[in-house]
């Protein structure tokens, strides 16, 4: 029988699929760079709105999954950052320092970005935009994290580690290709950015201390790979485009 590897060995197998991360992708490369148009933009920023909607759903699908009431009051906060805490920054079990006062939340930040970069409010709620392929992956997110144990949801979510540096480098290459954009519209960016630093820490803990048999390690593992897919086939579905 094989014997689960130290902490330290299963954080560095973790962070070893860094390089599967999105933003290694070639629409990304190409969004960074200054090298999409201004539909090119608006749709990625459309087709990230279903993402957007599904984090919520995905979060309350890990509460449920989770026996372990400490785990459930830790990761409940996640539902009120995104669909938005009280106006004086309070998460349900009271104050989050890493929710700015007056937030409302990263849905409502998320359409803010939305008609920044030009597009109209209700073209992106009635999701006319979304691919289907996008719609697919992130359904499949969905159900992965309705379906399988709790673990495996949380390790999915350990993407995170890799984004609040790359979130970073959206701001500054947009300021810098895109100075059309409103500038409004960096709040999601501005609020998310060390949240995410915060959440991921929290994450990668959650997944060392709870994920101890060589089993368990294997399938954090290989959630955190399915979730990187899952991230990658959405930006083939944007990339693909409506007019190809």
């Amino acid at each position: 029988m094989a014997r689960p590897l130290s902490r330290e060995r299963f954080a560095a197998r973790l962070y070893d699929l860094r390089g599967r991360y999105w933003d290694t992708h070639p629409f990304h490369l190409r969004l960074h760079s200054g090298g999409c148009t201004p539909p090119e933009l608006r749709r990625w920023v459309a087709n990230r709105w279903y993402y957007q909607l599904c984090l919520t759903r995905k979060n309350a699908a890990i509460i449920a999954n989770c026996p372990l009431p400490e785990v459930r009051r830790a990761w409940a906060g996640r539902l009120a950052y995104q669909d938005g805490p009280r106006p004086d920054g309070h998460g349900p079990d009271g104050p989050r320092p890493d929710v700015p006062v007056g937030a409302e939340g990263g849905l409502a930040d998320w359409l803010v970005l939305a008609e920044a970069v030009g597009l109209d409010r209700a073209e992106v709620l009635d999701e006319r935009h979304v691919a289907r392929g996008v719609r697919f992956a992130v359904d499949g997110y969905l159900h992965f994290c309705q379906t399988r144990p709790w673990t495996e949801g949380v390790a999915a979510a350990l993407t995170e580690m890799f984004s609040p540096d790359h979130m970073a480098e959206r701001v500054t290459a947009w300021r810098a290709h895109y100075g059309w954009i409103a500038p409004a519209g960096y709040a999601y960016f501005e609020h998310r950015i060390p949240v995410a630093r915060e959440d991921s820490a929290r994450t990668l803990e959650l997944v060392l201390d709870h994920c101890v048999t060589e089993a368990q390690q294997q399938a954090a593992v290989a959630a955190l790979a399915f979730k990187c897919e899952v991230l990658r086939a959405m930006l083939d579905a944007v990339d693909y485009g409506p007019d190809r």
